[in-house]
């Protein structure tokens, strides 16, 4: 990967498409919740698979983080195998970045697999929904992930907040957001001071108990992936234009928002020039090390 001829780096894509057969029941149903939530018409029967979301970024000249979530126990759907994803990743390494999703309930046998897919197929880091996954991040039985993902210098990136999963679906499709408020990364960042951890999107309702870990914790980041940034509340581009400038990443959540509109709308947004080349590019690329 060619850092300098990008001209951004999205943080936060997901790998929709399952890669060893038809979806499974129920799928369907939830992609097309999510594509009228969104919007979007790429949602629904039309999700592109790893290598056209590669073709696509690719065109764009922007570098993507690209992972599956693995929600097999809660969702019942299969997940998108890890080592497919990252085989794809390395044979498009010009502009895709891959990580995993493992399901903390699965303790050790997760952490053996974390540390093969760091070790054998340069997975970067993990993707955990807490959502989805129906678990508190800071439940003791998902620490031995976390130190297998920790000791092997990966990053942890965690979904918070409410951003249209289940959503209008009856009982949200028993999806919880309690799981999702990002206080509990807390604990999280303290017992794990080495290990790089990202809060994914603009965490509504909880905006400012993200903030306050982001600023008190030196290894906390915060993706701005999930949301149109002309809807990003003021106290959060206050805090992107100052004191977390420099921990700000860009992430479109393709497909059900595109880089596209994520930039034309961050393009209009009250940002200060020398701010905007560290959130699209300039964070992730040191995060990264890359």
């Amino acid at each position: 990967m060619n850092v300098d001829d990008l001209v951004a780096i999205d943080f936060h894509t997901h790998a929709e498409e399952p890669c060893c057969g038809p979806r499974d029941d129920g799928y369907d149903e939830f992609q097309a919740g999510m594509a009228r939530y969104f919007r979007n018409p790429a949602g629904g029967d039309h999700l592109p698979t790893v290598q056209q979301t590669a073709d696509y970024y690719r065109q764009r000249k922007i570098g993507a983080v690209i992972f599956p979530v693995d929600a097999e126990r809660e969702t019942g759907f299969r997940r998108y195998d890890n080592e497919e994803v990252a085989r794809i990743a390395a044979e498009n390494s010009d502009v895709l970045i891959p990580f995993a999703s493992i399901d903390p309930a699965k303790g050790r046998v997760g952490a053996r697999e974390a540390r093969r897919l760091v070790r054998e197929f340069g997975v970067r880091g993990f993707k955990f929904h807490p959502t989805m996954q129906a678990f508190y991040p800071n439940d003791r039985f998902a620490y031995p992930l976390y130190e297998a993902i920790a000791e092997e210098g990966a990053i942890a990136l965690f979904h918070t907040g409410q951003t249209g999963v289940g959503a209008g679906m009856k009982g949200g499709m028993g999806m919880r957001l309690k799981y999702s408020n990002p206080i509990h990364l807390d604990d999280v960042a303290a017992d794990f001071p080495d290990m790089p951890i990202v809060a994914a999107h603009p965490s509504f309702p909880w905006q400012e108990e993200a903030l306050s870990v982001a600023t008190h914790k030196p290894n906390v980041y915060i993706d701005l992936s999930g949301w149109s940034p002309k809807y990003f509340p003021p106290i959060l581009v206050q805090y992107v234009n100052t004191i977390l400038r420099k921990k700000m990443l860009f992430g479109s959540d393709w497909p059900a928002i595109t880089p596209d509109r994520w930039l034309a709308d961050f393009e209009k947004l009250d940002i200060r020039d020398e701010v905007r080349p560290l959130v699209l590019k300039d964070n992730a690329r040191r995060l990264l090390n890359i």
